[in-house]
């Protein structure tokens, strides 16, 4: 990009110097931004957290309680993810206009110092929860949705690597909950199986 060379210049004015100078720092320039852009771009770890197809809620503890399933795919760990639940629905107001309002679901655990394999989620339906009344057909008429958030550090490159998924009203299952994807392999040993990471029951 900068082929100037050492042999005798030609022609040898000062408008031709300067040009061939000119070329040569943007040339440089452009190969350093290029560079810089390029690994930023490549350096930038993915998040590979695998979302569960469905909320679920179910019983737990003799409250009702809203279940997510999160995995991390991942070979190396994520240090102190932090997750975050938020609730989105249209309400009318009583003048008759209709708003998106946004409801932050406390979670029973939000907070995990090492997120390596999986990360059960909970949100417990009690008489403060956003969801206290609510139902199957009154989330429908709301059209509500629930968008999780994940964030945390790569244990590796020390960056930043975050995640976001979202369930609409549909996604929900009522009185449901997930099987259990932790299984006996021998007398000591359990091993996780993921090919039963989206499956849920029916209870009762």
């Amino acid at each position: 990009m900068g082929t100037i060379g050492y042999g005798v210049l030609s022609p040898a004015t000062v408008y031709s110097n300067v040009l061939v100078t000119c070329e040569s720092i943007l040339g440089m320039v452009f190969v350093a931004v290029t560079t810089g852009l390029v690994f930023a771009r490549i350096s930038i770890p993915r998040s590979k957290i695998r979302f569960g197809q469905y909320a679920v809620i179910g019983p737990f503890q003799n409250v009702p309680t809203l279940h997510f399933r999160i995995a991390n795919e991942r070979r190396n760990k994520i240090l102190q993810a932090e997750v975050t639940v938020t609730l989105l629905r249209y309400e009318t107001t009583v003048e008759g206009t209709v708003l998106r309002r946004f409801y932050d679901l406390e979670l029973v655990r939000l907070r995990s110092p090492v997120f390596e394999l999986t990360f059960s989620l909970m949100h417990a339906i009690t008489a403060a929860s956003p969801l206290a009344l609510a139902t199957a057909q009154s989330l429908e008429a709301e059209q509500a949705e629930l968008v999780i958030t994940v964030a945390g550090s790569d244990e590796t490159m020390g960056q930043t690597t975050h995640a976001r998924y979202s369930y609409q009203w549909d996604e929900v299952l009522w009185n449901h909950r997930f099987v259990d994807i932790f299984v006996r392999a021998g007398q000591a040993a359990t091993v996780l199986d993921m090919d039963r990471f989206n499956d849920v029951q029916q209870i009762g």
